[in-house]
């Protein structure tokens, strides 16, 4: 029978750089008050403005952050899989949503609501710095993006986001995944480039040893190699 508390994925929870680097006690009142939840194909567990419910942490499957505009263009910010947390943003700022969290597929996630999370933080205020610590780790890689978006040819950033994806962003430090569960076009929406171009960068880097393309997802081969491709530019 699969596990139905929170407790029983602590493990898989601290495998993540930054639930792991929180205090013991933050650790356990954090799981305390959150629930598990199934979340279905497409469902949204919240779009931009609305105002907030709370944080996710992510335990199978993946969810997928964005913004679309008024004509149905989206713009990818980022995948978030396990075991990635998100939603940080408006606990901190008290704001609406920026963007929509949607699942990719059928997914699992943790919830921790925001009326005990704030009981959590005004009772022990030192936490709200380890809050903000997840916050400035995803900043840090959005100014990286940024700059590699107007400095960097695509196929750099292309390597770049496949390194990322296998490091789940910053947060798997113990082992990285060797399959990154994406499909071409959500890395050309990503990189805001056509698909033929994915394609041809990704059959450059096959060709090369370090990747294998498969059905919907990429291989990671040799992630030293693309972290020494990356490097080349």
């Amino acid at each position: 029978m699969a596990p139905k508390r929170v407790s029983d994925y602590r493990e898989l929870l601290r495998a993540g750089r930054w639930f792991r680097g929180l205090p013991e006690a933050f650790q356990h009142a954090l799981m305390s008050i959150s629930v598990l939840r199934e979340v279905g194909s497409g469902e949204v567990l919240f779009a931009r403005g609305d105002s907030c419910n709370g944080m996710f942490g992510v335990l199978q499957g993946k969810l997928r952050a964005s913004g679309t505009d008024a004509d149905g263009n989206e713009a990818l910010l980022t995948i978030v899989e396990p075991p990635g947390w998100v939603g940080e943003v408006s606990l901190l700022d008290g704001l609406p949503r920026t963007h929509d969290l949607t699942a990719e597929g059928e997914a699992l996630v943790v919830h921790a609501p925001q009326a005990p999370l704030f009981a959590i933080l005004e009772a022990e205020p030192r936490y709200w710095r380890d809050l903000s610590l997840l916050l400035t780790a995803k900043l840090r890689l959005a100014f990286i993006a940024m700059e590699d978006t107007m400095l960097l040819p695509a196929a750099a950033r292309l390597t770049r986001r496949l390194i990322w994806i296998a490091e789940s962003y910053g947060e798997r430090s113990d082992h990285s995944l060797r399959q990154a569960q994406v499909s071409q076009e959500t890395l050309a929406t990503m990189l805001s480039v056509s698909r033929q171009t994915v394609n041809q960068l990704l059959k450059a880097l096959e060709a090369e040893g370090l990747v294998q393309l498969k059905y919907g997802r990429v291989e990671i081969l040799d992630l030293n190699g693309l972290r020494r491709a990356a490097s080349r530019v």
